[in-house]
């Protein structure tokens, strides 16, 4: 006694499922669910990418969009640290003091063409 499953019962059914998914996507985004491709802001992942390479104290002192996600700006390692100038990607941060200076020169080039000058030292 096997019952056939008719394609008008599993388009319905698999409707329903849909339906409910949507519901529940909705429900969720409204309670304040983030969904999971969003962004990291540039300056949390500067200030993230700084704190890696230069430690805890490291502070954004000046930042400037680039070109698409590349931001680009002067960050120090402390309070009473030099400025140093950073071209940021998501998935890395260079420093002009980087010994790849050539590299460096060229994504401001290329990502960030309006670099702004240099921060003033605070009194």
């Amino acid at each position: 006694m096997a019952r056939k499953l008719s394609v008008q019962k599993v388009i319905g059914g698999l409707g329903l499922v849909v339906i409910a998914l949507g519901g529940l996507s909705l429900w969720a985004i409204s309670e304040g669910a983030r969904p999971g491709f969003a962004q990291e802001p540039a300056s949390e992942r500067v200030l993230r990418q700084a704190r890696e390479q230069l430690g805890p104290d490291a502070e954004i002192r000046l930042i400037a969009p680039g070109n698409g996600r590349v931001v680009c700006g002067y960050l120090a390692a402390g309070r009473a640290a030099p400025a140093t100038g950073f071209v940021s990607r998501p998935n890395r941060l260079l420093l002009s003091n980087d010994p790849l200076k050539g590299e460096f020169d060229q994504m401001v080039a290329q990502d960030c063409p309006e670099f702004p000058a240099p921060p003033r030292p605070a009194p």
